[in-house]
């Protein structure tokens, strides 16, 4: 670890200004991101008696190699650009909120010509607007069957989208009158889109005027003794009703408001959240922070990075009118603005005292506390055995540390063809799949010229690749020949100087795993000892008995069966075969396609793409004339000719996939 004073900046170098600050490590990698008032205040008071500091926060400042600040206007820009670089640099001693499970919403693809209603899980993405979260997917599933009925928006897949269109039948929604049919022209994009705004506004919460049109036009058709079109509206009115129905009244209409409940102990906090719109809770959210991640951490605070994070990616309505929580932040001033900011309009953020909303908090609260006491027991057995696991490994391979950083590798491939490799990525005994790469293996040449594709001649090629990377990047050595394993091109230092991340190899393994046996265990070792790198420890789980090679090792290590490390070997060797897998049958599908485009001299993959971007399909090259071609990229005169010749000459040879026979123009 690094002695603080030998970075610690002089105290007149530091603004008295409003600004966020980062601490780096010794490798680069932002290791913790805050705001300040006053960053002279702020900064100062990580270096002046270390011992007084919070254990975690002393860790972070003995871990920290360097400290660099940006100076901004005002308390609010300084909560953006704080969020900004956590969300970027995902520093590893900040606050992180985990979802406590995973939340489906119903979304309303928007960005869309024709919008879909479906499940979705995960991020949120641009042009799609959220409804929920909601506990469960068949609760979406229910409350979209009984909405179709009034806002028969499309809910079916592209394909399905797409072959409706190609037949010119709907599917069996539309017949059933629970889809409105644009893949058939039944209406307009834009009366489509009417319905799906129509939907989304009854979602919000803006109910009764739909409800009173529906009675309207009942009532209209009984006086008009049309009977038929009466029972229609009236079952229409039972159906929002009951859909209505799963979504408790809690407060008087038109309330929007998010409701926060904390629950805390000394090192964790859960946190749940009710979203009421119009009166009405639309979904139900929770998560848990560990306290001691940013050392005596204080309610308050806990309230301030949570609403960070929640409303960070929130803007317009995705923001309340109103925000109600148990304890204001520090700087509630500076958040509301934010909040405002978000939404566009005013945004309130208090306290509640009395009548409703105050027991409505009480109530998330309640839910709060039930979450914190179900997460202590799962968190309990989680870690221990995480922790037991890393000191297993240490301790039966004889590691000079725990590893707490695995690399695994595995090569797939049938009998030679379409090889290729995957690393994944374990961090404290837990998945980063944001690290997992894929190798496309090109194989090498022996003496004799002959092509070697075998399993230990793919991981020599694989490690290679992956450490003369890391020692590119690690050791400024620019001037390294580097295999294309990714699109950056090598530049000097571990971090880019671009974008000021990480390099996404200037980081080595305290263990590489290579799925098999001394064969792969001695070509894995072999790679890294001539690359000069001799400090990172190799190892290989075979699958037959689960022995565990060690190189330089006659016999191997046998873990017992009920041994923590042994799962966690298993895990991380069934993710790399899982990742490897899924890999190779991309590649694999898209070998066995053959295009109309195929054969022709000059039109290579980037053309070819370029091209059928352009124009969309095979089909609608072939129509186009030599000087439409020629308006592609990259495409000139000669080459526009020779696509039009073979395409003249192939005129029966559409695309076609070899292992389904479907065609694919």
């Amino acid at each position: 670890m690094a002695d603080p004073s030998t970075y610690r900046p002089k105290p007149g170098d530091i603004p008295v200004d409003p600004g966020v600050y980062r601490f780096r490590d010794k490798d680069g990698r932002v290791i913790y991101v805050g705001k300040a008032k006053s960053l002279r205040s702020r900064l100062s008071s990580y270096f002046q008696d270390i011992t007084a500091l919070h254990p975690r926060t002393r860790t972070m400042v003995l871990t920290g190699a360097s400290v660099e600040w940006t100076v901004v206007r005002n308390e609010v820009e300084a909560l953006q650009l704080e969020y900004s670089w956590i969300k970027e640099f995902d520093p590893r001693f900040n606050v992180k909120y985990r979802d406590d499970k995973s939340y489906p919403y119903l979304a309303v693809t928007m960005g869309e010509e024709f919008p879909r209603a479906q499940v979705m899980r995960g991020a949120k993405r641009k042009g799609t607007r959220y409804f929920g979260p909601y506990a469960h997917a068949w609760a979406i599933r229910e409350t979209l069957d009984q909405l179709l009925r009034v806002f028969p928006v499309r809910t079916c897949s592209g394909g399905v989208f797409k072959r409706a269109g190609q037949v010119g039948r709907p599917c069996l929604l539309g017949y059933i009158e629970k889809c409105s049919a644009p893949c058939v022209g039944n209406v307009s994009a834009e009366e489509h889109r009417e319905i799906a705004e129509e939907f989304c506004d009854f979602m919000d919460g803006n109910t009764g005027r739909f409800v009173k049109r529906l009675e309207q036009q009942m009532k209209q058709a009984s006086a008009e003794l049309d009977y038929e079109t009466a029972a229609r509206r009236r079952d229409d009115i039972v159906a929002l009703r009951k859909s209505l129905e799963h979504s408790a009244v809690v407060l008087g209409d038109k309330t929007d408001t998010d409701v926060f409940g904390v629950a805390d102990d000394d090192l964790e906090a859960a946190v749940q959240v009710f979203h009421v719109r119009g009166g009405r809770v639309r979904g139900q959210r929770g998560w848990v922070v560990d306290k001691e991640a940013e050392g005596d951490l204080a309610l308050a605070e806990v309230i301030e990075r949570l609403l960070q994070q929640v409303y960070g990616e929130e803007s317009g309505q995705g923001v309340p009118r109103e925000v109600l929580v148990p304890v204001l932040p520090a700087d509630v001033d500076s958040m509301a603005e934010w909040l405002t900011e978000r939404r566009g309009a005013q945004v309130s953020l208090r306290v509640p005292q009395r009548g409703d909303k105050k027991t409505l908090m009480e109530t998330v609260t309640r839910n709060a506390t039930q979450s914190l006491a179900r997460h202590k027991v799962a968190r309990a057995g989680d870690l221990t055995a995480r922790s037991q696991a890393l000191q297993e490994l240490q301790e039966y391979l004889d590691l000079p540390q725990a590893p707490l950083r695995i690399e695994c590798y595995d090569v797939s491939h049938v009998q030679g063809t379409n090889v290729v490799a995957s690393m994944v990525v374990f961090e404290d005994g837990l998945p980063r799949k944001s690290e997992y790469r894929k190798f496309g293996v090109r194989g090498t040449r022996t003496e004799s010229g002959e092509l070697r594709l075998d399993d230990t001649a793919a991981m020599d090629e694989v490690l290679t690749r992956r450490f003369r990377r890391y020692l590119a990047e690690r050791e400024n050595a620019g001037d390294v020949e580097l295999d294309d394993l990714d699109d950056d091109a090598p530049t000097s230092g571990p971090i880019d100087e671009t974008t000021g991340k990480p390099r996404r190899f200037a980081y080595p393994p305290q263990l590489v795993v290579v799925d098999g046996g001394k064969p792969q265990v001695s070509a894995a070792t072999r790679a890294l000892r001539e690359l000069g790198i001799d400090d990172i420890p190799v190892v290989g789980l075979a699958k037959r008995l689960e022995e565990v090679w060690v190189d330089g090792d006659d016999f191997p290590v046998i873990l017992p069966r009920t041994s923590e490390g042994l799962y966690l070997l298993q895990r991380v060797r069934d993710e790399a075969h899982r990742f490897a897998i899924s890999f190779h049958r991309q590649r694999r599908s898209k070998s066995m396609t053959v295009s109309a485009l195929d054969g022709i001299p000059g039109l290579g993959e980037v053309k070819r793409k370029a091209l059928l971007k352009h124009f969309g399909s095979v089909k609608k090259v072939r129509a186009a004339t030599a000087e439409e071609i020629r308006e592609v990229d990259g495409i000139g005169p000669s080459l526009a000719e020779a696509i039009r010749t073979h395409l003249g000459q192939d005129d029966a040879a559409p695309a076609v996939n070899l292992t389904t026979g479907e065609v694919l123009e």
